[in-house]
């Protein structure tokens, strides 16, 4: 079981930045993809960034160019730079865990973090 906690969201306005952080713990394999999703009020949960363990991004449409992501293997965290925020991208962000490794297992969520533009 790996526990996921999410901290650095809130309240910021149009074009402005935040940095989302995101510390694992407990049974990390050494093969995982973690990610970044997130969840505007009212709308399905969807996929905002991905990084391998091996360092390979993926990125929503929605999003490339103004996030990154970014991990620290050796001290099992994942951040997410987030400029030019636009109202669009005020949601709860939560931290996702997936292991990939040959034996596979379940995904981990953290509890997630508002963060909120205002125009």
């Amino acid at each position: 079981q790996v526990q996921l906690v999410e901290s650095g969201g809130g309240l910021v306005q149009t074009g402005g930045s935040l940095r989302l952080s995101c510390l694992a713990s407990g049974s990390i394999g050494r093969v995982n993809t973690m990610s970044w999703y997130r969840q505007p009020p009212g709308k399905q949960r969807e996929l905002v960034a991905s990084i391998t363990s091996g360092g390979s991004t993926n990125y929503a449409d929605s999003v490339k160019g103004r996030f990154t992501i970014s991990r620290d293997n050796a001290k099992n965290t994942v951040a997410l730079q987030m400029n030019s925020l636009e109202p669009e991208d005020t949601a709860v962000y939560y931290c996702n865990y997936r292991p990939t490794g040959f034996f596979g297992g379940l995904d981990s969520w953290g509890q997630g973090t508002q963060v909120t533009v205002s125009s």
